[in-house]
């Protein structure tokens, strides 16, 4: 497994990574022993509907907030896959941005428009990945209703091939991964990996078994494509019943559970770390203001490990 890797900077704003605060969190997780630090850095369309893509002012990190964590992870040695995210500040996932094909004259009267504005949009990413030496670039995030537009994407990405020498993966989300034409175009498979692995109950045991069944799937995939494949993103909450739905950030009513949280973490990494398909992991997500103390791990129901068990999970995990 060549990315022992982390998420990082999701919920940070403009400044926030140059923050104090932000500099002790960055300093406490490549105390895990990651070699990869995924930084992600938010914009955000109007609507899931809109069409125009603008740089946020007051919400959106600046390229030197981004300079200042990638130089941060360089100092500590550590690798950096840049990955640009747009959100819908409706609040409506970005996996429903959508418009219709055509109108009925067979006109393309909105995806062109949101292609030149999205490609806009990632290609200053590109070069500013570029000029810093990221070894990668993820490309675009769950945005399952813009998948379908095979040529959009492919000229996207020979557009950034030219201005970028790195690594480039899309991180698609689970279950979708076979749907996408243009993979072959990429570096890597990139995935969402929440799958409902605790089913059928939260014990290892049963875990483990469904984790076989994915790695059943994605190894068959990789052979396909001769691609491998990256956990783009992968979590489960410290919370009872989310290895059933890792993907869950909404209940509050669960009680708390570390154990089930580190068995997903530990069982996960026992059935791929080995498989040679296997890109590796980037874990979802470690906070930019990060926790103190053990009480306030207790009381904190996310997905970050931080004084928790998964966190030595993890610890071991990477030292191997």
């Amino acid at each position: 497994m060549e990315i022992k890797g982390y998420t990082y900077g999701y919920n940070g704003i403009r400044g926030d990574f140059r923050k104090p605060e932000a500099v002790k969190s960055q300093e406490l997780l490549y105390d895990l022993g990651v070699n990869w630090l995924c930084l992600a850095v938010v914009n955000h369309q109007k609507a899931f509907h809109s069409t125009e893509i603008t740089f946020d002012y007051s919400r959106t990190p600046t390229d030197r907030d981004i300079i200042f964590s990638v130089e941060k992870a360089r100092a500590k040695g550590i690798k950096v896959c840049l990955k640009p995210m747009l959100n819908s500040a409706d609040s409506v996932w970005r996996a429903y941005i959508k418009f219709p094909d055509e109108n009925m004259r067979g006109v393309d009267v909105y995806w062109g428009e949101w292609f030149k504005n999205y490609s806009a949009f990632m290609l200053h990413y590109a070069e500013l990945a570029e000029e810093l030496g990221c070894e990668m670039l993820c490309i675009g995030c769950e945005m399952s209703g813009t998948e379908h537009k095979n040529d959009y994407w492919r000229t996207l990405i020979a557009e950034i091939r030219k201005i970028y020498s790195g690594k480039l993966t899309y991180n698609t989300n689970h279950h979708h991964e076979d749907r996408i034409e243009w993979f072959d175009a990429l570096d890597y498979i990139g995935t969402s990996a929440y799958y409902q692995v605790g089913i059928n109950g939260p014990e290892p045991e049963k875990m483990r078994a469904e984790w076989e069944k994915v790695r059943e799937n994605l190894g068959a995939l990789s052979d396909k494509t001769g691609k491998k494949y990256v956990f783009m993103e992968i979590g489960c909450r410290s919370a009872k019943g989310c290895s059933a739905i890792p993907w869950d950030f909404s209940h509050r009513e669960y009680p708390f559970d570390e154990q089930e949280q580190a068995d997903f973490y530990e069982t996960c990494l026992d059935v791929f770390m080995n498989d040679s398909r296997f890109a590796g992991v980037f874990w979802w997500d470690w906070s930019t203001f990060i926790y103190d103390t053990r009480e306030e791990a207790l009381n904190e129901l996310g997905f970050n490990i931080h004084l928790k068990k998964a966190e030595e999970v993890i610890k071991k995990k990477y030292a191997e």
